[in-house]
């Protein structure tokens, strides 16, 4: 259900917006029936820079919008390895677990809906993924960008460790 659509009218620069999910509430109220909706958003600029987003609103398009703003407001930097990531790590929120694994060129995006949009709005091009526990989205879209948090390069290990790897 991710939707790809480049962002740009506002000046926020070369980023991509995923939609993830749009979710339907109903009010019941005495003439009937009144929806609003939920919509989960992922930012990213495809060079290593992620954000996620959720917006409520009565219609679609203002509960898009006002996701892809707070998106673009809480973006992180990821490091990468190329089109992969330098090392497998594992992310948890709530009940939803997910592990990446790094993948040799040519393998592509192997993920479900909400972590590929994650995957592909950072700027992955080829990563083996599984999710376990829960199928929600926002907590998959979390789990996601706290695994990539995790990432360290080789240069920054190196650092830390005050050792050399190679």
């Amino acid at each position: 259900m991710a939707k790809y659509r480049d962002n740009d009218s506002s000046g926020g620069g070369d980023l991509v917006e995923k939609v993830v999910k749009i979710r339907r509430c109903a009010a019941v109220v005495k003439g009937g029936r009144r929806f609003s909706f939920a919509a989960i958003i992922v930012v990213g600029d495809r060079k290593g820079k992620v954000g996620w987003g959720y917006g409520k609103a009565n219609e679609v398009p203002p509960s898009v919008e006002k996701a892809v703003k707070a998106g673009q407001g809480n973006l992180v930097d990821i490091s990468l390895d190329g089109k992969t990531i330098p090392h497998e790590v594992h992310g948890r929120f709530g009940a939803a677990r997910v592990v990446l694994v790094p993948a040799s060129p040519g393998t592509g995006v192997i993920a479900g809906a909400a972590v590929r949009a994650v995957c592909e709005a950072v700027g992955i091009h080829d990563i083996l993924t599984k999710s376990f526990g829960s199928n929600n989205s926002i907590n998959l879209v979390k789990a996601t960008i706290q695994a990539l948090e995790q990432l360290r390069s080789r240069q920054d290990v190196e650092r830390l460790r005050g050792v050399s790897l190679s």
